[in-house]
C-alpha cells in the first residue's frame, strides 16, 4: 500500500503532463487559463507542469504582449506553445528502385526531402541499408538538423509487416525488403525505427491529410504498377496475423482482372498493343518517346478514340477490383492513391457507374490528393504517433 501511495503523485504528474502536451499539440499559443480549462488542472499545477515541460524542452514560453488598442491592468498572461523543433521525425518510402526520406517537425510539417536510387535491383541488404541511411542524412543536412535530434523513424516498404514490425518474407520480392533496417539504423545512428507496409502507411496518411480525413472505415489502394491496399476499420489499421491484410493476390481469381497489375502498368501495356500497326492516332502523337500512362491520359483528354477505349477498360478493371474489396471489407470510402492518382480522376465517373454491377455494398470512391507523397505522409504520422505516445520517456538532445 505504501508503494502505491508513494507512486501516486508521480503518476498524477505524468498524466497531467500528458494532458497538457496533448492540448498543446492541438493548439497554437495558449495561456495558463486555457490549459486549466482544457485539462481541469488547478492553476498551480498547470503552471508547474508547463514549467517542467519547458525545462525539458517540449514547450516554450512566448514573450508577453499586452492587448492592442488600450490599457490593460496587471501583468499580461503567460503564454506557451509546443516547441515543434524540439526534435524531428523521419518518414521513409523504401521502394524497389529508390528510397525517399522526409524530415518533419513535431507538428507534421515537412521541412526537407531527399531521394536516392538503388544502383541495382538485386543489391545486398547492406548496400540497400547504406543507400537508405545516406538518403536520410542528406534530408537531415538539407534542413540543418542533427542525427541526434531524430526522435523516431518510420519506413514504409512494399512487403507485409506484422504488428511487431517483422517482415513477412514469404515471397522473393517481399524478402528483398527484409534487410534488417531497424537494427542497422539503431546501431548506426541510435534511431528508433518502425517498419510498416507502404499501403498501410498510405491509409494512415490519407486519413490524416487526404481524401479520407476523418473517415473511420476506408481502404486505400495503391494502384500504379501493382495494386495493394491499406485497410482502416473503425479507425484502426488492420494488419492480420502476419501483416498480410490488404494484400490483393486474390485478384488473380476475379473475372475481368486476373492479376495485380495496376493502372500505370495496364495503361502502358494496352497502349503498346494499340500502337502496333499503322493506325495514326492522337495516342501515337502523344507517345513519341514511349507509351507511358501519362501519354494515354493526355491523349484521352484530347479526345483520342483509342486512348478513350483504354480508359474505359481501366475503369472497368478498377470497378471490379474495388467491387471485390468492398464485398469483403465494406468500407465507407475507397481511395485510389500512388503516383497515378493525379490522372485517375478521369476514371471516377465510369468506376462509379459500373461499381454497383460488382458489389451490393458500393463505397464512395475518390482519388488521393497526396500524389507520390502518400507513403511518406503516412510514415510521418506513424512516427509522430510513436513520439506522442512516448514523449515523457524521451530525452531531447538539446533541451531548452
Amino acid at each position: 500500500m505504501s508503494e502505491m501511495t508513494a507512486a501516486t503523485p508521480q503518476l498524477l504528474r505524468r498524466v497531467s503532463a500528458g494532458a497538457v502536451l496533448d492540448f498543446m499539440r492541438a493548439s497554437q499559443a495558449v495561456t495558463v487559463t486555457d490549459v486549466m480549462q482544457a485539462t481541469g488542472l488547478t492553476r498551480a499545477t498547470a503552471i508547474s507542469v508547463c514549467e517542467d515541460l519547458m525545462e525539458r524542452g517540449w514547450i516554450r514560453e512566448l514573450e508577453n504582449q499586452r492587448a492592442f488598442g488600450g490599457y490593460q491592468k496587471g501583468r499580461p498572461a503567460r503564454r506557451f506553445e509546443l516547441n515543434e523543433r524540439a526534435g524531428y521525425v523521419l518518414g521513409m518510402d523504401v521502394g524497389y528502385s529508390k528510397a525517399t526520406v522526409v524530415v518533419s517537425d513535431l507538428r507534421g510539417k515537412v521541412l526537407g526531402r531527399s531521394s536516392q536510387p538503388f544502383a541495382l535491383a538485386e543489391i545486398t541488404a547492406a548496400e540497400r541499408v547504406a543507400v537508405i541511411e545516406k538518403t536520410a542524412m542528406m534530408a537531415l543536412h538539407s534542413v540543418g538538423a542533427s542525427p541526434d535530434s531524430v526522435l523516431a523513424v518510420c519506413a514504409g516498404i512494399a512487403a507485409p509487416v506484422d504488428r511487431k514490425g517483422n517482415v513477412l518474407a514469404a515471397q522473393h520480392f517481399w524478402g528483398l525488403f527484409d534487410v534488417g533496417l531497424k537494427a542497422a539504423l539503431q546501431e548506426l545512428r541510435g534511431w528508433t525505427v518502425l517498419l510498416e507496409n507502404d499501403a498501410n502507411l498510405a491509409a494512415l496518411g490519407e486519413r490524416w491529410r487526404g481524401a479520407a480525413e476523418g473517415v473511420d472505415d476506408v481502404v486505400v489502394i495503391l494502384a500504379s504498377e501493382r495494386v495493394g491496399a491499406g485497410v482502416i476499420d473503425d479507425g484502426r489499421l488492420v494488419h492480420g496475423i502476419g501483416g498480410g491484410a490488404g494484400e490483393l493476390a486474390f485478384l488473380d481469381m476475379v473475372e475481368g482482372v486476373g492479376d495485380t497489375f495496376g493502372i500505370a502498368a495496364m495503361a502502358r501495356t494496352w497502349a503498346a498493343e494499340a500502337l502496333v500497326g499503322t493506325a495514326t492516332t492522337s495516342l501515337r502523337e502523344h507517345a513519341k518517346d514511349g507509351a507511358g500512362p501519362e501519354h494515354v491520359f493526355a491523349a484521352a483528354a484530347a479526345g483520342d478514340a483509342v486512348a478513350l477505349e483504354i480508359l474505359d477498360r481501366l475503369a472497368d478493371r478498377m470497378a471490379r477490383t474495388i467491387g471485390a474489396v468492398a464485398t469483403i471489407i465494406n468500407p465507407e470510402l475507397v481511395v485510389i492513391g500512388g503516383a497515378v492518382a493525379n490522372s485517375a480522376g478521369a476514371l471516377l465517373e465510369s468506376i462509379a457507374v459500373r461499381l454497383k454491377e460488382f458489389t451490393a455494398t458500393a463505397p464512395r470512391v475518390a482519388v488521393s490528393p497526396l500524389g507520390d507523397s502518400i507513403v511518406t505522409v503516412g510514415a510521418v504520422r506513424c512516427a509522430l504517433d510513436y513520439v506522442e505516445k512516448n514523449t515523457l520517456d524521451l530525452e531531447l538532445s538539446v533541451p531548452a
